[in-house]
């Protein structure tokens, strides 16, 4: 009889403890495909009116963050982000760039439009001013080995794909499978996904 109460025991400790382990994220983000993506916090936007990712509803859209064109990831991927843009833009992609502030310098909106231009970028920028997004989206509760990810959100608010940071040159396996991704997204009927 005296066993009984200290299985009891083992139970109601294990229970937390299975939770804390279900909680465990995968540093590539992997347990956040299929989840909606929160709204983000920017509202200082270049090149376009400020938006919201409601406002994108049915659009497949597409949100990389970058920062100066000191950031040899940045400078390697804006081909890509060039590239997609251009050529889905008339079939329902939106292209985001999220600009995070690294720079030991204050925030300049001035010298972020300038490297946008450098970059060649033609999509709207935000501001994420404090990477308040970014925590949310990305960084908060997690060990992240890269700030600039990339999130792929189909017609329905879904995050479908997610490059993890770095690199995501045209040519690449990351910017093919990227790529491949809106694709399929556009080919489905408007703001109807298919299982993650």
């Amino acid at each position: 009889m005296s066993l009984l109460p200290a299985l009891l025991s083992m139970v109601f400790l294990a229970a937390p403890l299975a939770a804390v382990a279900g909680a465990v994220t995968s540093a590539d983000g992997s347990d956040l495909i299929g989840k909606l993506a929160p709204p983000w916090l920017a509202t200082e936007w270049l090149g376009s009116p400020p938006l919201s990712l409601a406002d994108l509803r049915g659009k497949v859209v597409l949100v990389r963050w970058f920062m100066s064109t000191d950031c040899p990831y940045c400078t390697a991927t804006a081909p890509s982000l060039n590239q997609l843009h251009q050529e889905f833009k008339d079939r329902g992609l939106v292209v985001i760039g999220m600009y995070h502030h690294k720079n030991p310098e204050p925030l300049d909106a001035r010298k972020v439009s300038g490297w946008a231009h450098e970059f060649g970028f033609q999509f709207p920028i935000a501001i994420d001013r404090d990477w308040r997004t970014l925590h949310r989206w990305w960084l908060d509760g997690h060990n992240r080995d890269f700030t600039s990810v990339t999130f792929l959100i189909d017609g329905k608010g879904v995050v479908r794909r997610i490059h993890p940071g770095g690199t995501m040159a045209p040519g690449t396996k990351d910017y093919q499978a990227m790529r491949s991704t809106i694709v399929d997204l556009l080919s489905e009927p408007r703001g109807t996904p298919r299982g993650p």
